[in-house]
């Protein structure tokens, strides 16, 4: 299951100790629409191991500036709390599931 990310609630999941991937989106957003159900389906498959979740960047504006997003959807992930790797644009299961991998 997905979490759903705020900039209230970000700082203290990311610095949860556990690995963390953000799907930063919007509802007008056509690839967002594409791309998030494979977020859900990570999600699923590594629930418990990876934080994995959304952030509306129309409905939060303070945690896509800090990070410079500029173009959605875009995916951060984060290790030990620092930013390690990210993907811009639509892509493949198989990619973001590598990056995932790459966490733990």
């Amino acid at each position: 299951m997905t979490v759903e990310f705020t900039d209230e609630n970000i700082k203290e999941i990311i610095n949860s100790g556990k690995p963390v991937v953000i799907d930063f989106w919007a509802e007008w957003c056509g690839p967002c629409r594409m791309v998030g159900p494979l977020v859900e389906e990570l999600a699923k498959e590594y629930e418990g191991k990876v934080q994995i979740g959304k952030m509306n960047v129309d409905d939060n504006v303070e945690t896509p500036e800090t990070y410079g997003i500029r173009n959605i959807p875009t995916i951060l992930f984060f290790k030990d709390g620092q930013l390690v790797d990210k993907q811009i644009g639509a892509t493949q299961k198989s990619v973001l599931a590598t990056k995932v991998q790459a966490l733990l």
